[in-house]
């Protein structure tokens, strides 16, 4: 089976194709928002603690920038979805996070996308970040919502869990037809997709300046990742 943690040659270039596209994404100005969306269904349990723990640094390094606002989502069981307030605070979203465990159904990532649009009409959203390791959905619905998104400058920043095939090539689809990117991780890669979520909310809340000063402080990993984001 081939590796594919961030750290490899070919997981490296997905990072790069990935930093690529964020760079690309135009610095804000006044504050940003992030729409962040979570598959909570049972494939996940198994990382649900780790992957809660890397979301919450996430959220605490874009707290500390305070350009960012940030809604959480997620779908479990039952056609259950949620969908959070929109804040910048890192123990609110703490908060919403440690309430959230797996319940097995299938995935409902159109509802995800829907949301995103609707909310996007009303007061702009800057970009949406899903995690999830499955596509149980029409694809050609979802790279239709998706091309929605990208129409109206929501880039769409997939992260997937696992090798599913199915999942990858809907995923990948979705990322191109959003204007976004699309990056593959596993449990060994923790580290790695901390870096890269915390970069990557730190960019859109401050831009490159804010970027650059997080990767200094940082160092390690985060200051090559901002390096390579910043150009």
């Amino acid at each position: 089976m081939p590796n594919s943690k961030l750290p490899t040659s070919s997981g490296q270039s997905q990072v790069d194709a990935f930093l690529a596209k964020v760079k690309a994404v135009p610095a804000r100005t006044g504050r940003g928002r992030l729409a962040f969306a979570m598959d909570a269904t049972a494939s996940r349990e198994g990382t649900w603690k780790t992957a809660r723990a890397i979301q919450g640094d996430m959220f605490a390094a874009a707290a500390a920038v305070g350009q960012l606002d940030i809604q959480l989502m997620w779908y479990r069981g039952l056609a259950e979805f949620s969908a959070g307030p929109w804040t910048a605070s890192a123990d609110a979203l703490l908060g919403q996070l440690g309430r959230v465990d797996c319940v097995g159904g299938e995935t409902q990532i159109a509802k995800v996308l829907r949301h995103v649009l609707d909310d996007t009409r009303k007061a702009r959203v800057n970009a949406c970040v899903f995690v999830g390791d499955a596509m149980e959905e029409e694809v050609d619905h979802l790279c239709r919502l998706a091309g929605e998104l990208g129409v109206l400058g929501v880039p769409l920043f997939l992260f997937q869990e696992g090798t599913d095939a199915v999942a990858e090539n809907a995923f990948r689809q979705m990322a191109k037809l959003s204007g976004g990117a699309y990056c593959r991780f596993d449990a060994g890669s923790a580290a790695q997709l901390r870096a890269l979520l915390s970069a990557v909310a730190v960019f859109a809340a401050g831009g490159r300046a804010a970027l650059m000063d997080y990767g200094r402080r940082q160092g390690g990993t985060v200051l090559q990742l901002t390096r390579q984001m910043g150009g």
